[in-house]
Parts: structure tokens; C-alpha cells; sequence
């Protein structure tokens, strides 16, 4: 029932939980706990792309490089790009103990984008900006394909459906990662496009990676600390960092090769125990 003021002639509802329901935000913009830790991916990989620029390219354009400045830069964004991975791995797991709200997916999805497509792609851009051998154009090029193959495998991964536990293609965090190791390894400018180009195939490949679960997750989330800790120490010039550095991003690369591999012959394995288990069907 509406109530006049007889002084006001003003006309006022008081029954206040009408007015708060229709106020109230919708469901679907609620953010969860997961779709927070989505957004500390997004801004992990945007700092990554700060540090880059303001730490390598800008001194290298006005003339002012230092090494050391330049190395903690560098390894200040691949430890920010650890970061997102750190990130992207909790909130899908605490997405599956808790809830997560109904524009999750689409958040991470583009949380990915900037942090495992844009981030790297940048880094590779600026390394041929910035590297004695290298070419600045042909760099270019390989930093966009790093970008198209996480926009194809990110646009992938939201249309098709996949047996549970396995990825098809190249996660794009470990892709990134493995992009990173790639440059940090400073191998000459043709093997070092080779292998950056290696790495984007594989990420929009069929080759089956396994998903981060259990165990797995566990060891995943030791080898970024571990790998935290190398670039640590290589930033801050620790005796043999260089040559643990080398060593860090070499294991990378030898993970990205050897992990499907083991995926591929559990899957021959696999397929040979179900013929051997038809032929004995068909047995008398």
C-alpha cells in the first residue's frame, strides 16, 4: 500500500526488500573465489608485458641497457608469467571444490589469452628487437604465430569436447613457459625460431598432453617454484646461474617433447589391450 505525506504530497513504499531485489546483482555477474584467482592470472600477464617493455625494450631504444637491469626485468616477467600458471592451475581446481560463477570459462579463457598468448608473444617480439643476431621482422612474424596458435587452441579447447584427463594440444601455460625457456636459452636466431615455431604447432596440435590433477599437479606446482628460484638466481648473478638458468629451460624443453610421448604409448598400450581383449571375445 502506497502512504501519502499529507506536506509533501510525496508518495513512498516501505516495504524496502522489493526495491533491494531489484537492485541485486545478477547471478551471473558475481564473481567467484575461482574467477578471482582468474583475474590475478590476467594481471600477472599484464605486468609481465610492463616489465618487458620498461625493463628491456625502453632502455634498449634510448641507448641506456645494462645487463643487470635487463636480466631482472626478464626474469621478473617469466616469474610473473609462473605466476599466472600458478593461478590458472588453482582456480580451475578450486572451481571444481567450490563453484564458479557462470562466466567463468569465458574469463579464463581470456585471462589465458593476455597472460600464456600475448605475454610470450611480446617477449619474443622484443627479443628480436633487442638480440645481437637476431632479426627484427622475422621475430615478428614467430611472435604472431605464438599469438594466433593460443588464440586457435583457447577457441578450440571452448567448442570441442575432449575425453576427461587429457589435453589436446599443448596446454597454453606450458606452451608459454616453453616459448620463454626457448629465448632464455639463447641459442642461435634459426634454431631459437625453429623451436618457437616447434612450440606453437604442438600447442594447436592433436598431440595429448595429460591435465594437471593429483600428483601431477603437485609436480607441476614444484618444478614453477623450482623454476622461480633459477630465475632468481639468475637475475641476481648467484655463482653458476647462468648455467643453472640453461639448465632449467632445457628440462622445459625436453618436458614439452618427452610428456606426449608417454601419452602416446599409453594410448598404444591401451589400444592394443582392447584388440587383444576382442580377439578373445571371438573365441570359442
Amino acid at each position: 500500500m502506497t502512504v501519502i505525506d499529507p506536506d509533501t504530497q510525496a508518495g513512498w513504499v516501505p516495504e524496502a526488500d522489493e526495491l533491494d531485489d531489484e537492485e541485486e546483482m545478477p547471478l551471473s555477474l558475481r564473481l567467484s573465489i575461482a574467477d578471482t584467482l582468474t583475474l590475478g592470472n590476467a594481471t600477472c600477464g599484464f605486468m609481465a608485458v610492463y616489465f618487458t617493455t620498461t625493463g628491456i625494450l625502453i632502455p634498449h631504444l634510448t641507448g641506456s641497457t645494462e645487463n643487470g637491469m635487463a636480466r631482472h626485468s626478464a626474469a621478473t616477467a617469466v616469474i610473473l608469467m609462473l605466476c599466472a600458471a600458478v593461478f590458472d592451475l588453482f582456480d580451475g581446481l578450486v572451481a571444481r571444490k567450490l563453484r564458479s560463477s557462470p562466466m567463468g570459462a569465458e574469463l579464463d579463457n581470456l585471462s589465458d589469452l593476455i597472460s600464456f598468448g600475448l605475454a610470450p608473444a611480446y617477449f619474443v617480439l622484443v627479443y628480436g628487437m633487442v638480440a645481437d643476431d637476431a632479426h627484427q621482422r622475422v621475430a615478428a612474424l614467430s611472435a604472431i604465430v605464438v599469438l594466433l596458435a593460443v588464440v586457435l587452441r583457447l577457441a578450440r579447447f571452448s567448442c570441442v569436447t575432449l575425453k576427461d584427463g587429457m589435453f589436446q594440444g599443448m596446454p597454453s601455460p606450458f606452451g608459454a613457459l616453453t616459448v620463454v625457456s626457448i629465448v632464455l636459452l639463447e641459442l642461435p636466431f634459426v634454431a631459437t625460431l625453429l623451436a618457437i615455431l616447434g612450440t606453437a604447432w604442438l600447442m594447436v596440435s592433436r598431440v595429448e598432453y595429460p591435465k594437471p590433477r593429483g600428483r601431477l599437479a603437485g609436480a607441476m606446482l614444484g618444478w614453477i617454484v623450482l623454476s622461480m628460484g633459477l630465475l632468481a638466481g639468475w637475475a641476481f648473478d648467484a655463482p653458476s646461474g647462468q648455467l643453472l638458468l640453461q639448465t632449467g629451460c632445457a628440462l622445459q624443453l625436453v618436458m614439452g617433447a618427452v610428456i606426449p610421448l608417454f601419452a602416446t604409448a599409453r594410448r598404444v598400450n591401451n589400444f592394443r589391450g582392447n584388440r587383444r581383449e576382442a580377439r578373445a571375445a571371438q573365441l570359442p
